[in-house]
Protein backbone atom coordinates (compact mmCIF):
# COMPACT_ATOMS: atom_id res chain seq x y z
CA UNK A 1 0.00 0.00 0.00
CA UNK A 2 1.11 3.51 -1.17
CA UNK A 3 1.69 6.33 1.79
CA UNK A 4 -0.74 8.32 -0.42
CA UNK A 5 -3.51 5.52 -0.38
CA UNK A 6 -2.73 5.20 3.34
CA UNK A 7 -3.28 8.24 3.89
CA UNK A 8 -6.55 9.03 2.19
CA UNK A 9 -7.93 5.89 3.73
CA UNK A 10 -6.94 7.16 7.45
CA UNK A 11 -8.89 10.03 6.19
CA UNK A 12 -12.22 7.79 6.68
CA UNK A 13 -11.75 7.10 10.05
CA UNK A 14 -10.96 10.13 11.18
CA UNK A 15 -11.51 13.01 8.70
CA UNK A 16 -9.37 16.11 8.58
CA UNK A 17 -8.63 19.35 6.32
CA UNK A 18 -9.23 20.05 3.05
CA UNK A 19 -8.26 15.87 2.27
CA UNK A 20 -11.44 15.19 4.52
CA UNK A 21 -13.70 17.83 3.48
CA UNK A 22 -13.28 15.75 -0.06
CA UNK A 23 -12.77 12.32 1.52
CA UNK A 24 -16.72 12.93 2.92
CA UNK A 25 -18.15 14.64 -0.43
CA UNK A 26 -16.85 11.07 -1.92
CA UNK A 27 -18.98 9.24 0.95
CA UNK A 28 -22.05 11.43 0.56
CA UNK A 29 -22.51 10.11 -3.01
CA UNK A 30 -20.71 6.48 -2.65
CA UNK A 31 -22.85 5.83 0.51
CA UNK A 32 -26.36 7.24 -1.09
CA UNK A 33 -28.02 4.22 -0.65
CA UNK A 34 -27.36 3.75 2.64
CA UNK A 35 -28.12 7.01 3.75
CA UNK A 36 -31.48 6.52 2.40
CA UNK A 37 -32.15 3.35 3.49
CA UNK A 38 -31.58 3.91 6.97
CA UNK A 39 -33.93 6.83 7.23
CA UNK A 40 -36.37 5.07 5.68
CA UNK A 41 -36.31 2.36 8.35
CA UNK A 42 -36.46 5.13 10.93
CA UNK A 43 -39.94 6.30 12.45
CA UNK A 44 -39.78 9.72 14.55
CA UNK A 45 -41.41 12.44 15.24
CA UNK A 46 -40.55 16.11 16.37
CA UNK A 47 -40.05 15.32 20.07
CA UNK A 48 -37.89 12.76 19.61
CA UNK A 49 -34.53 12.40 19.60
CA UNK A 50 -31.77 10.98 17.03
CA UNK A 51 -28.18 10.16 17.88
CA UNK A 52 -25.89 9.55 14.68
CA UNK A 53 -22.41 7.97 15.65
CA UNK A 54 -20.03 10.11 13.25
CA UNK A 55 -21.99 12.29 11.63
CA UNK A 56 -19.16 13.67 9.25
CA UNK A 57 -20.37 16.37 7.47
CA UNK A 58 -23.89 16.23 8.07
CA UNK A 59 -25.79 14.20 5.59
CA UNK A 60 -27.41 11.79 7.12
CA UNK A 61 -28.79 14.49 9.90
CA UNK A 62 -30.07 16.85 6.99
CA UNK A 63 -31.95 13.79 5.12
CA UNK A 64 -33.60 12.93 8.88
CA UNK A 65 -34.65 16.58 9.78
CA UNK A 66 -36.17 17.03 6.42
CA UNK A 67 -38.27 13.93 7.16
CA UNK A 68 -39.31 14.26 10.75
CA UNK A 69 -38.31 17.23 12.12
CA UNK A 70 -36.51 15.77 14.88
CA UNK A 71 -34.27 16.79 17.81
CA UNK A 72 -30.86 15.92 16.31
CA UNK A 73 -27.96 14.85 18.24
CA UNK A 74 -24.01 13.81 16.76
CA UNK A 75 -21.01 12.73 17.98
CA UNK A 76 -17.69 12.26 15.93
CA UNK A 77 -14.43 12.06 16.28
CA UNK A 78 -13.53 15.22 13.71
CA UNK A 79 -13.63 19.05 15.21
CA UNK A 80 -13.21 19.64 11.63
CA UNK A 81 -16.56 17.79 10.64
CA UNK A 82 -18.60 19.68 13.26
CA UNK A 83 -17.97 22.64 11.71
CA UNK A 84 -19.17 21.44 8.36
CA UNK A 85 -22.50 19.66 9.67
CA UNK A 86 -23.47 22.47 11.55
CA UNK A 87 -23.14 24.79 8.30
CA UNK A 88 -24.75 21.86 6.16
CA UNK A 89 -27.86 22.28 9.02
CA UNK A 90 -28.26 25.45 9.18
CA UNK A 91 -31.93 24.96 9.76
CA UNK A 92 -31.80 22.51 12.56
CA UNK A 93 -29.22 24.65 13.97
CA UNK A 94 -31.30 28.06 13.69
CA UNK A 95 -34.37 26.22 15.57
CA UNK A 96 -32.49 24.93 18.19
CA UNK A 97 -32.73 21.05 17.03
CA UNK A 98 -29.21 20.05 16.82
CA UNK A 99 -26.73 19.16 19.36
CA UNK A 100 -23.31 18.04 17.73
CA UNK A 101 -20.07 16.86 19.61
CA UNK A 102 -16.90 16.36 19.40
CA UNK A 103 -15.91 12.67 21.19
CA UNK A 104 -15.76 8.78 21.08
CA UNK A 105 -18.68 6.60 20.68
CA UNK A 106 -16.95 4.50 23.33
CA UNK A 107 -17.57 6.85 25.53
CA UNK A 108 -20.95 8.62 25.18
CA UNK A 109 -21.43 11.88 26.96
CA UNK A 110 -25.42 11.40 27.30
CA UNK A 111 -27.40 10.12 30.26
CA UNK A 112 -28.94 6.80 30.00
CA UNK A 113 -32.14 6.82 28.02
CA UNK A 114 -31.95 9.93 26.25
CA UNK A 115 -32.45 8.50 22.70
CA UNK A 116 -35.17 6.76 20.46
CA UNK A 117 -32.93 5.86 17.86
CA UNK A 118 -29.44 6.01 17.11
CA UNK A 119 -27.80 5.50 13.84
CA UNK A 120 -24.12 4.67 12.31
CA UNK A 121 -22.60 4.83 8.88
CA UNK A 122 -19.02 2.99 8.00
CA UNK A 123 -18.03 3.90 11.70
CA UNK A 124 -17.90 0.42 13.04
CA UNK A 125 -14.54 -0.19 11.22
CA UNK A 126 -12.94 2.29 13.36
CA UNK A 127 -14.16 1.91 16.99
CA UNK A 128 -11.73 1.27 19.74
CA UNK A 129 -13.96 -1.63 21.55
CA UNK A 130 -16.64 -3.01 19.45
CA UNK A 131 -18.91 -4.31 22.62
CA UNK A 132 -18.13 -1.16 24.21
CA UNK A 133 -19.29 0.78 21.71
CA UNK A 134 -22.49 -1.02 21.14
CA UNK A 135 -23.00 -1.19 25.30
CA UNK A 136 -22.78 2.56 25.43
CA UNK A 137 -25.55 2.74 22.34
CA UNK A 138 -27.75 0.29 24.41
CA UNK A 139 -27.39 2.69 27.44
CA UNK A 140 -28.39 5.76 25.72
CA UNK A 141 -31.08 3.70 24.11
CA UNK A 142 -34.97 4.46 25.11
CA UNK A 143 -36.65 0.99 25.99
CA UNK A 144 -37.77 -0.27 22.41
CA UNK A 145 -35.60 2.18 20.74
CA UNK A 146 -33.50 1.26 17.90
CA UNK A 147 -29.59 1.48 16.35
CA UNK A 148 -29.19 0.90 12.85
CA UNK A 149 -25.71 0.11 12.11
CA UNK A 150 -25.21 0.64 8.35
CA UNK A 151 -21.52 -1.17 7.32
CA UNK A 152 -20.41 -2.43 3.71
CA UNK A 153 -19.26 -6.56 3.78
CA UNK A 154 -15.80 -7.56 4.78
CA UNK A 155 -15.80 -9.02 1.19
CA UNK A 156 -15.80 -5.67 -0.37
CA UNK A 157 -13.79 -3.81 2.03
CA UNK A 158 -11.10 -6.67 1.15
CA UNK A 159 -11.47 -5.13 -2.31
CA UNK A 160 -10.61 -1.79 -1.57
CA UNK A 161 -7.05 -0.68 -1.48
CA UNK A 162 -7.86 2.23 0.98
CA UNK A 163 -9.67 -0.24 3.35
CA UNK A 164 -6.62 -2.46 3.60
CA UNK A 165 -5.00 -0.47 6.75
CA UNK A 166 -6.70 0.59 10.38
CA UNK A 167 -9.69 -0.93 9.25
CA UNK A 168 -11.93 -3.78 11.01
CA UNK A 169 -13.95 -5.73 8.96
CA UNK A 170 -17.00 -7.68 9.92
CA UNK A 171 -19.39 -10.76 9.04
CA UNK A 172 -23.16 -9.93 10.06
CA UNK A 173 -22.41 -13.11 12.56
CA UNK A 174 -19.74 -11.39 14.40
CA UNK A 175 -21.79 -8.03 14.70
CA UNK A 176 -25.14 -9.80 15.98
CA UNK A 177 -22.41 -11.88 18.50
CA UNK A 178 -21.23 -7.86 19.82
CA UNK A 179 -24.69 -6.91 20.02
CA UNK A 180 -25.71 -9.74 22.26
CA UNK A 181 -22.72 -9.27 24.47
CA UNK A 182 -23.71 -5.68 24.92
CA UNK A 183 -26.56 -6.83 25.87
CA UNK A 184 -28.95 -6.32 23.02
CA UNK A 185 -31.79 -9.52 22.40
CA UNK A 186 -33.67 -8.40 19.26
CA UNK A 187 -31.12 -8.29 16.55
CA UNK A 188 -31.94 -8.56 12.87
CA UNK A 189 -29.96 -7.99 9.75
CA UNK A 190 -31.17 -6.86 6.33
CA UNK A 191 -29.21 -6.44 2.59
CA UNK A 192 -28.91 -2.45 1.48
CA UNK A 193 -27.10 -3.90 -1.65
CA UNK A 194 -26.87 -7.42 -1.29
CA UNK A 195 -23.01 -8.63 -1.32
CA UNK A 196 -21.79 -5.23 -0.81
CA UNK A 197 -23.83 -3.58 2.25
CA UNK A 198 -25.80 -4.32 4.77
CA UNK A 199 -27.35 -2.95 8.27
CA UNK A 200 -27.72 -4.45 11.49
CA UNK A 201 -30.76 -3.63 13.68
CA UNK A 202 -30.24 -3.75 17.34
CA UNK A 203 -33.47 -3.00 19.45
CA UNK A 204 -33.40 -2.39 23.27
Amino acid sequence: MSKLTEYIGSQFGNPRGIIGFICCKCMNIINKKMYKKTVSMLNLNKNQKLLDIGYGNGYLLKLAYKKFCCKLFGIDISEDMKTLAEKRNKKALKDKCLNLKVGDCCNLKFDDNTFDAVSSINTVYFWSDTVKGLSEIRRCLVDGGCFINAVYTKEWLSRTKMAEKGFKKFEPEQLIQFGKQAGFENIEVIDIVKGKSFAVIYKK
